[in-house]
């Protein structure tokens, strides 16, 4: 009977360390791949960049929910190809230039928000530092708003069927002072 005491107590200390090093590696998991989701939707803001740069809309819309929503004015899917449509006529050739966007994941890992100041130039204009400038938005936003206008994106994510899309976004343009619809 003594024999059998000791066991319990001895496996008792392994049982608790193995629970402990499996929530421990649940948590750092759990942190990579947030930090992992990040970094995706990160890529997807340049993916957009880059197809809006190159006047891609059906490439655009591959990126958002079928239930897509743009404020102001609360435009769905379709007049909000029609709004890209007329500004990639009214800007020509441009690039689009934004610091690293902030990304908040939700708790539920299914849902995100990104928030980010950009602007558009004609593809020729040369803006100096702002590649250095990238980790630093606020540095950034100082060096460009002087130099040109100014907006910001909010962008809600949600996560279908393993994919990011947008679902909802927001355009402010910078008054001089703030944001503003």
């Amino acid at each position: 009977m003594n024999t059998r005491r000791k066991r319990r107590v001895l496996t008792k200390p392994w049982g608790a360390w193995t629970i402990s090093l499996l929530l421990v590696t649940g948590i750092l998991l759990a942190g990579c791949s947030s930090k992992e989701e990040e970094e995706i939707i990160r890529d997807l803001v340049k993916k957009g960049a880059t197809l809006a740069e190159e006047q891609d809309i059906k490439g655009l819309m591959n990126l958002t929910t079928e239930d897509l929503r743009v404020l102001p004015g609360d435009l769905g899917r379709q007049e909000t190809r029609r709004i890209l449509f007329v500004a990639f006529r009214h800007y020509q050739d441009f690039k689009v230039l934004y610091p690293r966007p902030g990304v908040e994941l939700k708790p539920d890992k299914r849902s995100a928000s990104t928030v980010f100041p950009f602007l558009i130039v004609k593809k020729e204009t040369i803006l100096p530092n702002l590649k250095e400038l990238y980790e630093d938005p606020q540095r950034w936003l100082e060096t460009v708003g002087e130099n040109a206008d100014l907006y910001r994106l909010k962008l809600e994510w949600v996560k279908q069927e393993g994919d990011w899309l947008v679902k909802q976004a927001r355009l402010e343009r910078f008054t001089g002072t703030s944001f503003a619809e």
